[in-house]
């Protein structure tokens, strides 16, 4: 099992940039896929990327392609989402998530059923 904390979240101007981190807890953080997510007030819960166990695969949704980089350290059991060029529209709570298998975060929209979730931090955009 493992156990994940966001952190890196904040106010943030249009057109700026933030690093979010995940820390994972747990032996077996190398084996897992990672994800974020985000939801904001009213709007569907949205993958945003995904990274497979060792960082060669990854996944982007198309309202994100071009701005935001996900990245992991294994050896520090760590998670990144590098946002650049942020929009207001990017504000939200975002969510790291962790599963073994990283084809199910694009496969299926069944996603209370991947295997952690941390508690989500909070990114807003001001215009």
């Amino acid at each position: 099992q493992v156990q994940l904390v966001e952190s890196g979240g904040g106010l943030v101007q249009a057109g700026g940039s933030q690093r979010l981190s995940c820390a994972a807890s747990g032996r077996t953080f190398s084996s897992y896929a990672m994800g974020w997510f985000r939801q904001s007030p009213g709007k569907e819960r949205e993958l945003v990327a995904a990274i497979n166990w060792i960082g060669t695969s990854r996944y982007y949704a198309d309202s994100v392609k071009g701005r935001f980089t996900i990245s992991r350290d294994n050896a520090k059991k760590t998670v990144f989402l590098q946002m650049n060029n942020l929009k207001p529209e990017d504000t939200a709570v975002y969510y790291c998530t962790a599963h073994s298998d990283f084809h199910y975060y694009f496969t299926t929209r069944d996603w209370n059923a991947l295997d952690a979730w941390g508690q989500g931090t909070l990114v807003t955009v001001s215009s």
